[in-house]
């Protein structure tokens, strides 16, 4: 471990350094849980449980061993309650924002990824359009049966009028 000539500068003891705060993205994650949580039956009912039990402690207990008092109509448990409200609601504004992120992000992939397949789809269309123009100059090209018909009957006419062994020559 070296030793640093001054008390300002950090001793270089070979670690990289790290952010001393968490990261966004750890806080995020953690506001998510805490939304998600939130929201859950599980939550509700161990709430409404540990209120339940505070009420019955504080009301049914020895008064030496009550720490919230009926009298004053229970306080300690309202400050408690009104502190996690004031806590939970920015947690969730917060994965809300997250949310609404990421949801941009996926707004913007499926616009480009329409886009794509848009083109795609218009190119695909002028092949095909390109395919059917080669096939119907193609056929335009092509010998029809009726026109090989009449060509073979004229073939055939035309044989006929040769003698009979110039007509066995020219048969397949």
């Amino acid at each position: 471990m070296a030793r640093s000539p001054r008390l300002d500068t950090p001793l270089d003891r070979g670690v990289s350094t790290r952010p001393s705060t968490p990261s966004r993205d750890r806080f995020g994650r953690f506001t998510e849980w805490v939304a998600r949580a939130m929201g859950t039956p599980a939550f509700l009912v161990i709430l409404t449980l540990f209120c339940v039990l505070w009420l019955l402690w504080n009301s049914t207990a020895p008064a030496e061993l009550r720490f919230d008092s009926v009298a004053n109509g229970f306080t300690a448990l309202t400050l408690m309650l009104s502190l996690q409200a004031s806590y939970a609601a920015p947690l969730i504004l917060l994965a809300q924002n997250r949310q609404d992120d990421r949801d941009r992000v996926q707004i913007e992939q499926d616009r480009q990824r329409s886009e794509r397949n848009l083109a795609d789809t218009e190119y695909l269309a002028r092949e095909v359009v390109a395919l059917r123009l080669a096939l119907e100059e193609r056929t335009a090209q092509t010998v029809t049966r009726d026109v090989l018909r009449q060509e073979l009957k004229a073939l055939l006419a035309e044989i006929e009028g040769l003698p009979q062994d110039e007509a066995r020559e020219r048969r397949p």
